[in-house]
Formats: C-alpha cells, sequence, structure tokens
C-alpha cells in the first residue's frame, strides 16, 4: 500500500453480483488466451459454469480487491481436506496495474496456507503462457513434470505445466515477495 488511506488487499468469496464482471475479465483476449477454454462463454454458459460450482464444497472461488476495488479472481478446486492438498487457478483483470499479480498471489498464498491449511498446492500452466510460467516460479512453485499434448488447443495438441509449492516453501518466499511489493510502493514504480 502506498499511503493510509488505502485499504488492505483482500481475497473475498465471489458472489453472483460478480458474474457478469468477471465473464467480462475472463473473455478478455489476453486473458481468454492462456485458458484452457478459448472461446468467448456467453452469459448462459457462464450462470450455468456458476450454477454447477458456486456451493461445491471443494472448491472456492474469490474475488481480489486492491485498495477496495475488485481488481482479479482466484479459485481452489479440488480442496482435499484430508490431505490438504488443492489445485489453483487465477488472472487479474484486463486493466490491472503492474504489481497486481505479485499481490493477488501473495493473498492467495496465504489464503490457502493459512484459513484453508493447505499444505501442497498444485497449479498447471499451458507451455505457451511464459508470464505465468515465471509467475510460478516467483512465487516459490517448483516445476513437478510436464503433460506432453494434455490440452488441445485451436486444433493443437498443447503441453502443459505443473507446478506444486508447500506451505513451508512458501514461507521462506513470502518474506522475500513482501519486500519486493514494499519497495515498490516506496520507489514509486
Amino acid at each position: 500500500m502506498n499511503s493510509n488511506t488505502e485499504k488492505p488487499d483482500r481475497l473475498r468469496p465471489m458472489l453472483d453480483r460478480d458474474l457478469e464482471m468477471v465473464m467480462a475479465w475472463r473473455n478478455a483476449p489476453e486473458v481468454r488466451k492462456n485458458m484452457y477454454t478459448q472461446q468467448v462463454i456467453t452469459l448462459a454458459e457462464h450462470q450455468h459454469w456458476w450454477a454447477n460450482i458456486k456451493e461445491d464444497q471443494n472448491s472456492k472461488y474469490l474475488i481480489f480487491e486492491a485498495n477496495g476495488v475488485p481488481a482479479g479472481l482466484v479459485n481452489f478446486t479440488d480442496i482435499d481436506p484430508v490431505h490438504k492438498t488443492a489445485f489453483w487457478g487465477f488472472y487479474t483483470c484486463p486493466d490491472a496495474e503492474k504489481g497486481t499479480g505479485t499481490r493477488l498471489g501473495t493473498c492467495a498464498l496465504d489464503f490457502a496456507f493459512g484459513a484453508l491449511g493447505l499444505q501442497l498446492l498444485t497449479g498447471e500452466v499451458l507451455a505457451g503462457n511464459a508470464a505465468s510460467l515465471a509467475f510460478h516460479k516467483k512465487l516459490g512453485f517448483r516445476e513437478a513434470g510436464r503433460l506432453a499434448a494434455h490440452k488441445e488447443i485451436d486444433g493443437a495438441p498443447m503441453d502443459v505445466y505443473r507446478f506444486e509449492l508447500k506451505a513451508a516453501a512458501w514461507g521462506q518466499t513470502r518474506s522475500k515477495l513482501l519486500i519486493q511489493i514494499e519497495s515498490r510502493y516506496r520507489d514509486g514504480s
């Protein structure tokens, strides 16, 4: 945060009222190109998806707010409370300011290893998504394997990289990221 009047970053549950905003983010070309399903999603399709997942006890869909303004979506799926594992996904809104992803990631991982009590978080990234590959490494994830020709994108097989982050590793990475976030605000960059 860069002043005392700003609200802290936070995650809050996605609500029915967020549906059209999230659909607009998801349909933005810069977001859509990195998804497993890359076609434009209709409102009816989006409503059907939301109706199916909003009550799922093994999933959490959260809105990331930066200074009180919605700036991204985070999801945790296949939450296994016994083994303390889950998958995650995320994206920032298309017009998010530089640094929003790091702030979202920090908030999301604090939630995963704090409130959810996870010990292991897994993410998957399309091979062509260089920014997300680098982002996962920045957050302390380690590459856990490559699924060759795992998804078909525009009729062509695409590799998927799988990343994993353990709670202990997040504890080590977190302090470094907070220093980066704070210095960005101090320096005004």
